[in-house]
C-alpha cells in the first residue's frame, strides 16, 4: 500500500474525461487500495483517480466517521438516476481550504462495477449521494467550482492564483 500525491487544481488531468477500465486486475486492485489509503490519509470522503494524476474511470468513497470504515470501489461508474436537488457546502482534496455551496440531488442511483467484475446499483441518499455525484464528476473532467455562478468561480480561480503566487498551494 502506498499514500499517492494528489493532484491540485490547475493540473490538466483533472479537466479529462477518464479512461473507462476493461479488466480488473491485480493492478486495479492495488490501485482501488493505494486510493483508500490515500483518501484515509488525507482526511478525505472520496478520492478519484484523475486526482492523484490517472486517467481512469475509478474512484473511492467512504462517508462513515473515521474509524466505521464502510469503503466503496467504484470502477466505470455512472449516475442513471436522481432526484430532489439541494444545495450543501462542498471541498475537495484537489482544492484544499476552498467550500462552496453547490446544488446536487439528494438521492441518486449509481451503477458500476466492483472489485469482482460484478456490475451493481446503489442506492445513495444525503452525503453519500453527494460524494457519488462529486467523484463521479472528477472522471468526467469536471470539478466542484463548475457549479458555481461565473462570478464565483472566478473568484474562487483568483484566490488558487494568489495561493500559488505566495507559494501556499
Amino acid at each position: 500500500m502506498a499514500i499517492l500525491k494528489i493532484v491540485k487544481y490547475g493540473d490538466p488531468i483533472l479537466r479529462q474525461k477518464s479512461q473507462p477500465i476493461s479488466e480488473i486486475n491485480n493492478d486495479v486492485k492495488q490501485l482501488a487500495e493505494d486510493m483508500l489509503e490515500t483518501m484515509y490519509f488525507a482526511h478525505g470522503v472520496g478520492l478519484a483517480a484523475p486526482q492523484i494524476g490517472l486517467s481512469l474511470q475509478i474512484c473511492v468513497i467512504d462517508v462513515l466517521p473515521e474509524g466505521k470504515n464502510k469503503p466503496y470501489v467504484f470502477i466505470n461508474p455512472k449516475i442513471v438516476s436522481g432526484e430532489n436537488k439541494v444545495e450543501q457546502e462542498e471541498g475537495c482534496l484537489s482544492f484544499p481550504k476552498i467550500y462552496e455551496k453547490v446544488k446536487r440531488f439528494d438521492k441518486v442511483q449509481v451503477e458500476y462495477t466492483d472489485l469482482k467484475g460484478n456490475i451493481n446499483t446503489v442506492s445513495a441518499e444525503g452525503f453519500f449521494a453527494k460524494a457519488c455525484q462529486h467523484e463521479i464528476d472528477h472522471l468526467n473532467g469536471k470539478v466542484f467550482i463548475d457549479y458555481l455562478p461565473d462570478w464565483k468561480r472566478k473568484q474562487v480561480e483568483k484566490e488558487i492564483k494568489r495561493r500559488k503566487k505566495s507559494k501556499t498551494w
